[in-house]
């Protein structure tokens, strides 16, 4: 249980940091979607360790194997199975943390829940997990882009550097200019030697990812329970480190009043459009057409090097010392994360969105 996402576009992965190898299976992929293998290969090198001074220095290729679901380039209706083999492990870094619970992370959890865990790199809780989730995101994408529909995500606030202009006045293409992943150079250079510093000081920070998902049609979205952006919100939840969600205007429109924070409709050609977009193109839990946007808060990475007080699997005081190669600020090799789990969401109620009407059956 917990390790299955979706409802008809629904993936499951499976795998630990530092076992044989990472992996997901996707089903409800319609058949004969072109499967471009080098634009997976590309997402997975946006997310993989070892890219830059500001992340973690494990060397992992994390070169995909698609094992079934694919024939002659193409989707065959049937489960797509994908493969990421580890490589450069290091287990004996965490020898040492073998009966020692490791502060915010989940060691004590996991052992309450199981009675045991894989305390080399955190075994199923490690974000190394989410390669299965880039993997399965990818062909998502490939999938809302047959539909015109693009997701992307940038880096706007690190710790207390935040970027303040808002997607429109920026240019994301220019997103993967810099190893930050912030469209502003400028901030992005900002961003970037705050996390070195930070580095240097062997301790961590975090940091805020913004994402919009643009020409997304009306009408997607389930009532009550299963809205557009609680799914979402469980999507962005369910990455590792992540304590915060918030799609539209939302904490700071509760310094809004009504008149100012109410959308207006017009009509413009055949369509109906929003005048402001403070909903983040969600009213009732249904998208309307208009861009969706939210943020993701990460919290500082709880690998510090240094040393801290806690206790071990006897209830003994210990201290537990940093080692082995974490990231300073995760945030930058989220990005793909999030775009990742937001075109999983589109995907899937998209597919959902077939069966709502009669006369799409």
């Amino acid at each position: 249980m917990g390790n299955s996402f979706g409802k008809l576009f629904k993936i499951t992965t499976f795998g630990e940091s530092h076992g044989k190898a990472l992996g997901v299976t996707i089903e409800g992929c319609p058949a004969g979607l072109a499967i471009d293998e080098e634009f997976i290969r590309q997402e997975m090198q946006r997310r993989k360790p070892g890219q830059s001074k500001i992340t973690t220095q494990r060397r992992e290729e994390d070169e995909i194997e698609i094992l079934s679901g694919v024939f002659e380039g193409k989707s065959t209706g049937t489960p797509i199975g994908i493969v990421i083999r580890n490589a450069d492990q290091k287990s004996k870094d965490y020898s040492h943390i073998s009966d020692k619970f490791r502060p915010s992370h989940a060691d004590y959890t996991y052992f309450e829940k199981y009675g045991l865990r894989d305390y080399r790199g955190g075994g199923r809780s490690s974000a190394r997990e989410t390669a299965a989730r880039v993997a399965a995101g990818a062909i998502a994408k490939m999938l809302l882009k047959a539909k015109g529909i693009s997701v992307q995500a940038y880096v706007s606030q690190v710790g207390d550097l935040t970027l303040e202009k808002n997607y429109q006045e920026l240019d994301l293409t220019q997103t993967e200019n810099n190893i930050v992943r912030c469209p502003d150079p400028e901030i992005a250079e900002e961003m970037i030697s705050l996390i070195d510093s930070v580095r240097k000081d062997r301790d961590t920070i975090g940091g805020v990812i913004s994402c919009v998902i643009q020409n997304t049609p009306p009408g997607l979205g389930e009532p009550v329970f299963d809205r557009l952006h609680a799914e979402l919100g469980k999507a962005m939840l369910s990455i590792n480190a992540v304590k915060g969600f918030e799609y539209g205007s939302g904490f700071e429109g509760v310094k809004m009043r009504g008149s100012q924070h109410n959308d207006s409709f017009v009509k413009e050609g055949d369509r109906v459009r929003t005048t402001t977009n403070h909903s983040g193109g969600i009213q009732g839990g249904i998208s309307n057409g208009e861009d969706i946007y939210f943020r993701v808060a990460f919290k500082p990475v709880a690998t510090i090097m240094q040393d801290q007080e806690s206790v071990n699997e006897s209830g003994e005081n210990v201290t537990v010392s940093g080692k082995g190669r974490h990231d300073p600020c995760v945030v930058p090799r989220a990005v793909p994360i999030v775009e990742a789990m937001g075109a999983l969401v589109i995907a899937d109620y998209l597919l959902l969105a077939k069966s709502d009407k009669i006369q799409d059956i």
